[in-house]
């Protein structure tokens, strides 16, 4: 992305404020400049304009130990006076660039490690060694919140710390062991105790590794590096989901197009079917996931049992399934489908000593032509999927060559930032990613009272905020406390941004169901990746 103009536009920022301060009759206030060279800070280090991020901070340190006052103008300007330089220098040789960039690589499908540890100040330090390695890192200090995020994030490395508050670390291990099975997610113990009882039970409950506190960084790079290699070998050569016993999602290329292949030969077209059970979440939410999983295995079942022999099935991800149905016009696919739904509403399942029917809705898209891709026809089904959803579920609906007028999924994306010039960034960001599985609307607020005064979040969909932590009329904490009480939160995701490392805060936002924080100044790539990621895992 080029910063020249937005580079431009803080230093004329800046100016503009140094000249309306000149001018003013009365003393300036400590609190306004303050936030004047917080803001500076925060956007510098993203412009990549070392100097100023580096002096601004300077100036923030010395003004902390400066008694609250009114400033004079003449005292201001003396304070400020290698700001005022350096703007002047940098108007004038724009060329010039201060400080070191650092060459971010993040990508969106880079390895996801996930680190659960009461300790916030290990966590900051983990996710800022680990995001160095161009990994990225989901937190959380709270163990239930952290047993959940698993599930939803599917991480590729978990590091657990066996003192949690409430549920041990090896408790959690056992936990997380239970439902991925035989599913290799490698699991990293760490703990000062060392001793070999303590390890020995890690191990026999599926723990990869062990490292004693205080961690040697370098060494714990290694491990996981190597984990990670290790996993993505065993990705490669495992076709089938261990918990349902059918094909799992790297096996779909394949079988798409040897179906596209015989389509050719044969003329005759083939059906893609999503199928997604209902209100899973609730399941999950309230009967715990170890019993959804038995759900999950109990439909997997089902369907192996009522399909045809020549129908394929794939456990998607998550309560989502794929089937291809060979040589299926879109009518006897539909028909097929709905018959499926009409059996599984009326079967019992029985989960601790409770009789549950369960529904799933369904959408299905029909292959006529050679061109079409597994990408387009996944988009396709999976938009009738949503008509589906949003028709009253427990139904089956059908997309044709028109999938691209269909409805698709609302998305709400809300900046909240009083920086001018960091929303701007952001807006122009999100405008040129990748959204197309929802209808995005996207909006910025200069502070949270116009947030919420909008009452956007009364709009029926999913919403993902980007929240700065400091603002002057309203924080992120108390952005995070108003969003808490909406009876939909669940529906909320948020990514918080943060201009200093205040332990305090980003513990604060972790706790209050923040699904990731980012330390500004932050890499437009890496930011770029955590907002893809983070909207991909949404349901």
């Amino acid at each position: 992305m080029e910063f020249s103009k937005y580079k431009n536009i803080q230093i004329q920022k800046i100016k503009s404020q140094l000249s309306e301060w000149r001018t003013r009759e009365e003393p300036i206030n400590h609190s306004e400049v303050y936030r004047f060279l917080h803001s500076i800070r925060s956007s510098a280090g993203t412009l990549q304009l070392g100097g100023l991020h580096q002096l601004s901070g300077h100036l923030l340190s010395k003004l902390k130990s400066i008694e609250d006052k009114q400033w004079e103008k003449e005292d201001l300007r003396n304070f400020l006076v290698e700001l005022i330089s350096l703007t002047d220098e940098y108007e004038t040789f724009s060329a010039k660039e201060y400080g070191s960039n650092k060459d971010y690589r993040f990508e969106e499908n880079v390895p996801l490690i996930q680190i659960i540890d009461d300790d916030i100040s290990m966590i900051i330090l983990l996710k800022d060694v680990l995001e160095e390695n161009g990994w990225m890192v989901a937190a959380s200090t709270d163990p239930k919140k952290a047993i959940s995020q698993y599930y939803d994030l599917n991480p590729d490395c978990v590091i657990i710390d066996i003192h949690l508050p409430g549920i041990n670390g090896i408790q959690l291990l056992e936990n997380i062991q239970q439902h991925t099975h035989q599913h290799f997610v490698p699991k990293i113990m760490m703990s000062l105790m060392n001793d070999r009882d303590t390890r020995m039970k890690a191990y026999k409950l599926g723990a990869d590794d062990f490292i004693e506190k205080p961690i040697d960084l370098e060494e714990l790079t290694v491990r996981i590096a190597h984990h990670l290699k290790k996993k993505e070998l065993v990705d490669k050569l495992v076709l089938v989901d261990e918990l349902t016993q059918i094909y799992n999602r790297r096996f779909l290329p394949h079988v798409f197009n040897r179906n596209l292949r015989d389509m050719k030969r044969n003329k005759q077209p083939f059906s893609i079917a999503i199928l997604d059970l209902d209100h899973f979440k609730q399941i999950n939410d309230s009967l715990g996931h170890i019993n959804g999983d038995k759900i999950l295995s109990a439909f997997a079942t089902f369907l192996k049992s009522h399909t045809r022999s020549t129908d394929i099935i794939f456990r998607f991800g998550g309560e989502e399934f794929v089937i291809i149905l060979e040589n299926t016009h879109q009518l006897e696919a539909a028909e097929s489908v709905s018959r499926w739904l009409t059996k599984f509403s009326k079967t019992p399942l029985q989960i601790d000593n409770e009789t549950l029917f369960i529904t799933f809705s369904a959408g299905i898209y029909t292959i006529h032509h050679q061109e079409i891709t597994l990408e387009t026809a996944l988009m396709a089904a999976d938009q009738a999927l949503f008509t589906a959803k949003a028709n009253g579920r427990a139904r089956v609906e059908f997309a044709n060559d028109t999938m691209v007028d269909l409805p698709k999924r609302k998305l709400f994306v809300s900046i909240i930032d009083d920086d001018p010039i960091i929303r701007t960034m952001l807006m122009r960001i999100l405008n040129v990613m990748d959204f197309s599985n929802f209808d995005l609307n996207l909006a910025e607020f200069g502070d949270g009272v116009q947030f919420f005064k909008s009452n956007r979040l009364e709009e029926k969909g999913e919403h993902f905020l980007i929240i700065d932590g400091v603002m002057p009329v309203m924080d992120g904490i108390e952005i995070l406390q108003q969003v808490q009480k909406i009876k939909h939160s669940h529906n909320i995701h948020v990514l918080m941004l943060t201009g200093r490392k205040s332990e305090a805060d980003i513990e604060k936002a972790l706790a209050l169901g923040a699904d990731d924080y980012v330390t500004k100044p932050f890499s437009i790539k890496e930011l770029q990746a955590r907002i893809q990621r983070l909207i991909k895992r949404m349901k």
